[in-house]
């Protein structure tokens, strides 16, 4: 299984959300907590042009943030991802 990186911040509801939907599927993953450290979140928003935490990413594929999550969990698409080796 690919690694699974959560980028998060402290109090972020979507952040608890995703979390919330790895660990009820099983998912094991890292969670990189940005808080206090501006010039990583400022690195990681230009990395993937997003704004906002978090941001999930499957091994290299960077899935975007908690909606992408969930749409891609219910098309089956996550499971896809989780099993490529």
């Amino acid at each position: 299984m690919p690694q699974v990186k959560v980028y998060t911040t402290a109090y972020c509801p979507y952040c608890v959300r995703a979390k919330s939907l790895l660990t009820n599927k099983g998912v094991p993953f890292d969670e990189i907590n940005l808080e206090g450290k501006h010039q990583e979140l400022l690195d990681l928003k230009e990395k993937t042009g997003m704004r906002t935490v978090p941001q999930i990413f499957v091994g290299d594929h960077f899935v975007g943030g908690f909606q992408e999550l969930s749409a891609i969990n219910q098309s089956g698409e996550l499971d896809r991802l989780l099993n490529q080796d």
